[in-house]
């Protein structure tokens, strides 16, 4: 089924039950909004899981954090929205999403970083790449969100960079043409209830910081689903040494794709195996219909077109985890590098640093082996969780997957003491 059509379902179940197809207009003096317990910039929580602690084998060294912010400079924050239970009633709940943000070289930069974009697939979106196409270069933060909540952050994104940037003159217009990207969370979260609101996009802003990144449940990624389990927020890194030097390559995915069959994890077939020992979702679907949104960071000094192929690499780590991009996704993918700090000078001429395309082959093994073990973070971070009547999604059973990759000799023991 398309991702429109579970759109319409997931309508018709709400309007099955008296629900409206959407919320009234407050009346005059009352709340905007149903209050929501949220949470910004959470940090990871202690503790919490990762696939390399599950004994998972991965290709490349990571960076100290095994993650994005590995990359000098690059902030992320988190706008966690969860509140309600039961049946659906848009407008009201269960709210099960949110809003993250990236910010390239910190959220009080007003410098720009070269950038490009792929798609793979295009059912889904991500605003501002005709710019993107046009200039290769990207001001401001790249936010992460829901389907129906891609305007409300992009409209915000802009107010936000006018209130706390205050950029003047030709940088205004910069910051007019914001990034926000999404996937579908309409499983789990009332979606047509509409429950991002500006402030949440501006905690995700405001709240972004260098450091550990939370995943699995967080942000934009919270009622998400991956591979038929519990999907959301996944990032990690590669350090990479090249004739030219050592340079660091970040991931940050917020997946919601695939089929629980396909599903690979170093090359075994977990998912498959899953199923046959009797761990099949009850509400588990037949089609693909969701989506996957990869942000690529390096601080290798990549020119716009360098990192298109940057970009056009992230396909081949969702290859790897059994993925076909089918119809129905959205597989969408940016780039981007902090190299070249103040390339662009309206009044002069800029002179920027270049890298060698005969080293950038290990530019792009470092952006494979990032993409595919930051989902599998995301995988391993999730929790099951309960959204719209009552549907639960589960989370990646962790023995279970360590006991099939040990039947697969390819689970990492810890050495003997």
């Amino acid at each position: 089924m398309s991702r429109r059509g579970l759109l319409l379902c997931a309508l018709a179940i709400s309007l099955s039950c008296g629900c409206p197809a959407r919320p009234a207009p407050p009346a005059s003096g009352s709340a905007s909004a149903p209050a929501r317990p949220s949470v910004p910039a959470e940090p990871p929580p202690v503790g919490q899981p990762r696939a390399r602690a599950l004994g998972i084998p991965f290709s490349g060294t990571p960076g100290p954090l095994n993650a994005i912010t590995d990359v000098a400079g690059v902030e992320v924050g988190h706008r966690t929205l969860i509140s309600g239970d039961g049946k659906l009633v848009v407008g009201k709940g269960p709210v099960r999403t949110g809003v993250t943000a990236i910010f390239p070289r910190g959220k009080t930069s007003t410098d720009m970083v070269f950038a490009a974009w792929f798609s793979l697939n295009g059912n889904g979106e991500m605003t501002g790449t005709t710019w993107l196409d046009e200039a290769g270069q990207l001001y401001g933060p790249v936010l992460l969100t829901n389907t129906h909540s891609v305007g409300v952050a992009r409209d915000t994104a802009i107010r936000w960079a006018l209130e706390r940037l205050k950029p003047s003159g030709d940088l205004e217009d910069a910051f007019s043409l914001p990034v926000v990207a999404e996937t579908w969370d309409g499983r789990l979260n009332d979606i047509y209830g509409f429950h991002v609101h500006p402030p949440d996009v501006y905690a995700a802003l405001d709240g972004a910081a260098g450091g550990p990144v939370a995943e699995g449940n967080v942000g934009g990624g919270t009622g998400m689903v991956c591979h038929g389990y519990k999907g959301g927020i996944g990032t990690a890194s590669r350090v990479v040494k090249t004739a030219v030097g050592e340079f660091r390559v970040g991931a940050l995915v917020q997946c919601n794709y695939g089929l629980r069959p396909q599903l690979r994890i170093a090359g075994v077939p977990v998912g498959a195996e899953l199923e046959a020992g009797g761990h099949a979702a009850a509400m588990s679907p037949t089609a693909e219909y969701g989506s996957i949104i990869v942000v690529v960071a390096t601080d290798a000094p990549l020119l716009p077109h360098q990192l298109e192929r940057l970009a056009r690499r992230v396909p081949l780590a969702l290859g790897r985890m059994g993925s076909i991009s089918g119809d129905g996704s959205g597989d969408i993918f940016l780039a981007f590098s902090t190299a070249n700090p103040r390339a662009e000078d309206p009044a002069a001429i800029s002179s920027v640093k270049t890298f060698p395309r005969a080293e950038i082959n290990w530019l792009f093994e470092a952006t494979v082996d990032a993409t595919e073990e930051a989902i599998v973070n995301a995988l391993v971070a999730a929790r099951t969780m309960t959204g719209i009547n009552g549907d639960t999604v589960e989370g990646l059973p962790h023995e279970r997957t360590r006991e099939i990759l040990r039947r697969y000799r390819r689970l990492v023991e810890p050495p003997a003491r």
